[in-house]
């Protein structure tokens, strides 16, 4: 009896049918990048200071440059003009007094210039920023600076909720169905946050939007993986992710030619609605559609890809097993991923480094953006070190195995923050080096965890397995605004310190794993608990099966 994998080595296992398919959802992986990290833009904190009525006036009479106005009206105004006083304190006087002295303003006003009192910004900010972003709009500045956190901390949580229940609809409803539904909600969310007026409404929509992204863009992933053939499918898998890093490099240059962040919001969203094509383009999965009886179906489209792919369809077809019905025998439990040595292990350090990734990720990115320099050519940057990440995957994981790229890349990441940390801000260009090494180990480090969290669980709660672990990773995504835009008002590095030592430490607990190249993937708990001792090949067609269903839940 012929399994599916058997009739795609006959019909074509990546030919013109599966690239049509992995092209069209390339596109909706790098439209993901907006809402992954878009508080990089639409959260972008320019340099700020207190309005202070009448200033303005008295500056163009006693003609002042700009450093001399903020040299006399803005406390401790100093050679950077970085300090919470100078942004978020003014000088309780009045401004528009007459008799103001132009060479000494505050003592012809106060006196003694240490004793003036200071006061919140009751009139508002004046942002150094042609363009406006949710900061500027809704001055989520100085007491109100954790409402930037909070927006960024809502998608996240959006994605925690949502990667379950839509990774129950793409297993119970269909990859195809599950990505309509999504985009569609997608696309309403994103036009709605263009018009909503309150900063309430738009975190709101910002949490539904994270409820139903991530999982679309592992729908999207699931259904590319599987249509495509063994030989191909980790590969595909890769390369989808990586068209990730191309939607990076086309929202930097969006947000450059779009300075508004509600325009910039539009114009990233409209596009999105062509997807909706996708009910006219795109192939429901035969593998899901068989492991759901739906067998004729499944042969439609099966014969579908044969005369796109002009193939010849195998006469000996007609009957297809799904291979993994036989292996769930056994009922996945909460309880079995740490009730013995090796699984619980196991399960403590994914976890721990699914949240490292996570907050490494996302911080590195978060943190660029408050960081000094232009932000556009250091968001630019740091996303075209993505690339050689990718192909530093491909060619070690076969070649050199799982755990020593694995922990090398967070070793490197952790080392690569502590070493950007030092490097003085009058060496900017250095700084920015030192920062993308930390992005290209981090994200070598993240879709590493992608897969060998599916090779270190046994077949009868791997998706269990992976649903609970990768779920540290929108943890992590709540907490990380919190740890960046709080520690900065500290000291600028302070964020990068912390993902130093989650580096380290995620580095050095990847090396207490087995090395699973070459390895058959377990089946029970027994093969866990006894894997240093296998030495068999991995078995490819239960390996390359069970690959392409384990994200559902991620």
């Amino acid at each position: 009896m012929p399994t599916l994998d058997d009739i795609l080595e006959n019909v074509g296992e990546f030919d013109r049918f599966q690239k049509q398919t992995f092209f069209v959802l390339c596109l909706l992986s790098a439209a993901f990048t907006p809402v992954y990290v878009g508080v990089v833009f639409f959260g972008f904190i320019p340099e700020h200071r207190c309005f202070s009525p009448g200033v303005a006036e008295l500056s163009q009479r006693c003609g002042w440059s700009l450093e001399e106005q903020l040299n006399h009206t803005v406390p401790e105004w100093g050679s950077r003009g970085a300090g919470f006083s100078s942004r978020c304190r003014r000088y309780e006087v009045d401004w528009n007094a007459t008799g103001i002295s132009c060479t000494d303003p505050l003592g012809s006003l106060v006196g003694n210039q240490s004793t003036v009192p200071l006061g919140p910004c009751q009139d508002g900010w004046v942002y150094d920023s042609p363009g406006t972003s949710l900061v500027t709009e809704f001055n989520l500045v100085c007491e109100d600076s954790w409402k930037l956190d909070l927006f960024q901390s809502a998608v996240n949580a959006g994605f925690f909720i949502g990667s379950i229940n839509i990774g129950y609809i793409a297993d119970r409803f269909g990859r195809k169905f599950c990505l309509l539904i999504t985009i569609l909600a997608n696309v309403v969310c994103g036009i709605l946050l263009v018009f909503v007026p309150t900063y309430l409404w738009i975190v709101i929509l910002r949490f539904l939007q994270g409820l139903v992204s991530k999982g679309c863009w592992t729908a999207g992933y699931i259904l590319v993986t599987e249509v495509v053939g063994p030989k191909y499918r980790r590969t595909v898998g890769i390369l989808y992710q990586t068209a990730f890093s191309v939607g990076l490099l086309v929202f930097d240059a969006v947000a450059y030619a779009i300075p508004h962040w509600r325009w910039l919001q539009l114009t990233v969203t409209l596009p999105s609605c062509f997807f909706l094509l996708y009910y006219w383009c795109l192939p429901e999965s035969p593998r899901w559609l068989i492991s759901q009886g739906k067998n004729d179906k499944a042969m439609k489209i099966v014969s579908d890809m044969a005369k796109i792919n002009q193939k010849k369809m195998p006469s000996h077809f007609e009957d297809i097993k799904f291979e993994e019905e036989d292996g769930r025998k056994q009922s996945p439990s909460l309880i079995d991923l740490v009730r013995t040595p090796q699984m619980r292990k196991n399960t403590f350090i994914l976890m721990y480094n699914w949240f490292t990734s996570s907050v490494l990720y996302q911080g590195l990115i978060m943190h660029m953006g408050v960081a000094a320099g232009n932000v556009y050519l250091d968001f630019l940057y740091s996303a075209l070190v993505e690339f050689p990440a990718a192909f530093i995957i491909i060619v070690t994981i076969d070649c050199i195995g799982r755990r020593y790229p694995w922990a090398a890349a967070n070793l490197v990441a952790g080392a690569a923050c502590l070493v950007t940390a030092l490097i003085p801000e009058d060496i900017h260009w250095l700084k920015v080096i030192a920062a993308c090494i930390g992005r290209m180990g981090i994200t070598i480090a993240f879709e590493m965890v992608c897969f060998v969290n599916t090779e270190l669980y046994p077949t009868y709660i791997r998706n269990l397995g992976v649903m609970v672990c990768s779920s540290l990773c929108d943890v992590g995504g709540v907490i990380v605004p919190f740890i960046v835009y709080r520690l900065v008002e500290v000291w600028q590095d302070l964020p990068l310190v912390v993902f130093t030592v989650l580096g380290l430490v995620a580095g050095g607990l990847v090396l207490l794993l087995p090395e699973t190249k070459g390895r058959v993937l377990p089946e029970t708990v027994e093969d866990v608990e006894n894997f240093h001792r296998q030495s068999a090949p991995k078995a490819k067609k239960i390996y390359l099966q069970v690959q392409t269903s384990e994200v559902a839940h991620d």
